[in-house]
């Protein structure tokens, strides 16, 4: 009979047969590497499920902590969207793809009156710059969305939660008078850095109605081709706006 081996030996056998957190953390590396490869070329097609964790393991040769670990990274990293009981979506970066893998952080940032009022300038700065260009350069479809957008603002006037989402709706048709991507992405970026203080505002019929017109008259500078007065009715709506909130944030 061939001799045992002690189980003492064995036990020493089988750890050293393991791969060691470093090898592994290689292994997760390549996997990751691999996978965002796929995932920007369009091998793996974008708002498509990832494929099945047992094909991913078999696909490269890896484990299914690896696996596991692959997928946390990516969705870290904005590259893939991660639900509960479901299989992870693929997720082509573009420019929302960043500011939704920022955005935590930003929130996070956002502890103290002084650092909301920054990031509220910054939008200002922005938005004076964009009611200049569409007074200038506006096109009639542009002028149409900014009409619609408008209108339902004015149907909303007596219901503030839906005010509120008309609101945005209207400033950005602004975000997209340049035909540029990165600005309605800023845009959503905004909004959903300043969604949990802005929630904090009281908001009424009468003050809704004042926003309205604010923009009533954004829009009439703008199809009055007068950059310089939309450009004020932007700025004066919006320092109105920060006085009215800001008193809502704790000190």
């Amino acid at each position: 009979m061939p001799a045992r081996t002690p189980p003492l030996l064995r036990k020493v056998q089988n750890l050293s047969a393991m791969p060691s957190k470093n090898a592994q953390s290689r292994v997760a590396d390549s996997v990751i590497a691999q996978l965002e490869q796929k995932i920007l070329s369009g091998e793996l097609v974008n708002g498509e499920p990832l494929p099945a964790e047992r094909d991913l393991m078999e696909s490269f040769g890896a484990s299914r902590t690896v696996i596991r670990e692959a997928i946390l990274a990516l969705s870290n990293r904005g590259l893939i969207e991660s639900k509960p009981r479901y299989r992870p979506i693929v997720r082509k970066p573009n420019y929302e793809t960043i500011l939704n893998a920022t955005g935590q952080i930003v929130q996070n940032l956002l502890t103290e009156t002084g650092d909301v009022k920054n990031l509220y300038d910054s939008r200002v700065f922005i938005e004076r710059g964009l009611v200049r260009e569409a007074a200038v350069a506006a096109t009639k479809d542009c002028i149409a969305d900014l009409k619609a957008a408008l209108a339902a603002n004015k149907a909303a006037i007596s219901d503030s939660a839906a005010f509120y989402e008309t609101d945005v709706a209207f400033h950005g048709v602004l975000y997209r008078v340049c035909n540029n991507p990165i600005f309605p992405a800023i845009h959503m970026g905004y909004t959903a850095w300043l969604a949990p203080h802005w929630d904090k505002m009281l908001r009424s019929p009468e003050r809704n109605e004042l926003n309205f017109h604010a923009h009533q008259a954004i829009l009439a500078a703008i199809m009055e081709r007068d950059p310089d007065a939309a450009e004020d009715a932007l700025k004066s709506h919006l320092d109105a706006a920060w006085e009215h909130v800001r008193t809502t944030f704790t000190q």
